[in-house]
């Protein structure tokens, strides 16, 4: 047999420091990202900041015209463009008395969404349970058994497997990798969902199944040795393996904030609704062109070898920034744009909105749409809102239409609010008002509805009144 030259032409995808800091600076809030610019700015000198209001926007001019080499560009979608004016909150008839702040804890994050998801009652149930089991690092604190036994009975039998298949259908919720039973399971479900393929993801799964005590002792040379690779393989798999969450639920932050400064602003502009980034609430970042300056591009020595790595991260960090806003932005008109008629007429006319609906609309994933709209804030006529508060489940109208949740709530407040206060109505006299306006709902519902906007039953709103 002649021996031969054979060309083998294939992709290698992995995920590069780079799109890990992007898709981090996403979820972060304004204030978290205000710290994190202040620490990235103080550690680069290439990099410098001037407060917004000297100048308008980012400069991403060093950006555009260097692209970085890496293997992988990330891509949220199709971005639209930034305005190219600053909004103005100084001359707006903002009131932070208005505020509608939904931010709380990990628990009551992964609630929303399940309320969200469409699922069968029985499933619900079950996650309801595995919801309540969960920590505040995001991991089971009782074992798949002890789940099983508390709610199978002999009414209502459950196969081990149903549990399985719910706690995986929340582990895919925002953070990504909660209900998991250890740490394995949670890099793993992380890693998922990156865009990793082939080789390259079945070795950093085998390396996270197999070898993880392996990695937190810093054995690299085991690690090669048990998998025959080399060190380069190594410190690859080990830089995406650092870029995943080992407590998930630590992303999501109970405290809030006392006074809130939107992310956006919602303005009615020649009979149109017009969404726009606060500008002021970041500083504009820019390239030090006096250090670019000293870099030589033949020069070798450690000191340029230094400038040319900051210069890298520099442009590499002004472009995830502004891919976050540009993101932001895209997702928070597409919100608005289902929403018209909440900004026109108010809670009444909020429309059923869940996270697929923008997910579908903007060609995202749903657990990108659900960190992108978490403690990210905007502001409207009717106040401030965070972003996930937009959302809410359908709920069928007698006429075979559909009607949102937080529309039913704001009409059950109407009617409380306006309800005889010797005669306070019941929970199924609501729900028979609420029928003749054309809204089938549960009595159960109703209460439901009632106590989550902390309104007391008609019996002890009777005993105030007396």
């Amino acid at each position: 047999m002649k021996p031969s030259l054979q060309l083998s032409i294939g992709q290698h995808l992995t995920l590069t420091p780079q799109l890990q800091q992007a898709i981090r600076l996403l979820q972060l809030s304004t204030f978290d990202l205000q710290q994190e610019i202040q620490l990235i700015v103080e550690s680069n000198p290439m990099l410098e900041a001037t407060p917004s209001e000297d100048k308008e926007g980012f400069e991403t001019n060093e950006v555009k015209q260097q692209e970085s080499d890496e293997s992988y560009d990330f891509q949220w979608s199709e971005l639209y463009q930034s305005p190219n004016k600053r909004s103005s909150f100084e001359d707006s008839d903002y009131n932070f008395d208005n505020l509608h702040c939904t931010t709380t804890n990990l628990q009551d994050h992964l609630r929303w969404q399940l309320e969200l998801s469409p699922m069968s009652d029985v499933d619900r149930v079950i996650a309801t349970a595995i919801i309540d089991a969960v920590n505040n690092d995001g991991f089971l604190t009782m074992s798949l058994t002890e789940l099983h036994n508390s709610l199978t009975s002999e009414e209502h039998p459950l196969d081990l497997d149903e549990i399985e298949a719910v706690r995986h259908r929340l582990q895919l919720f925002d953070p990504v990798g909660c209900a998991s039973k250890n740490l394995a399971e949670t890099l793993l479900v992380q890693l998922e969902q990156l865009p990793l393929k082939g080789e390259y993801l079945a070795l950093t799964k085998k390396i996270i199944t197999e070898d993880i005590e392996l990695l937190a002792q810093h054995n690299y040379k085991q690690l090669m040795k048990n998998h025959q690779i080399n060190e380069k393989t190594v410190d690859e798999v080990l830089k995406t393996i650092q870029g995943l969450n080992p407590k998930p639920g630590n992303l999501i932050h109970e405290d809030i904030t006392e006074y809130i400064i939107p992310d956006l602003t919602v303005k009615k502009v020649n009979h149109k609704w017009n969404v726009q980034l606060n500008q002021s609430v970041l500083p504009n970042l820019s390239i030090n062109n006096q250090y670019a300056s000293l870099i030589q591009r033949a020069d070798n020595s450690a000191d340029n070898q230094f400038l040319k790595n900051n210069l890298q991260e520099a442009r590499w960090f002004l472009k995830s920034i502004q891919s976050r806003q540009e993101t932001l932005l895209k997702v928070a008109k597409c919100i608005m744009e289902y929403q018209q008629g909440f900004l026109e007429y108010g809670e009444e006319a909020m429309k059923p909105l869940i996270l697929n609906d923008v997910a579908s609309a903007l060609d995202m994933h749903e657990s990108t749409i659900s960190r992108v709209t978490t403690q990210k804030f905007i502001h409207t006529p009717r106040g401030v809102f965070e972003l996930k508060y937009f959302f809410s489940s359908h709920v069928n109208t007698n006429a075979g239409d559909e009607c949102s949740s937080t529309a039913i709530r704001a009409v059950i407040k109407k009617l409380i609010a306006a309800e005889n206060r010797k005669k306070p109505l019941s929970d199924s006299k609501i729900t028979q008002l609420l029928e003749e306006q054309g809204i089938k709902v549960a009595r159960r519902t109703v209460a439901k509805y009632r106590e989550a906007m902390g309104i007391a039953p008609s019996n002890e709103r009777k005993i105030i009144c007396n």
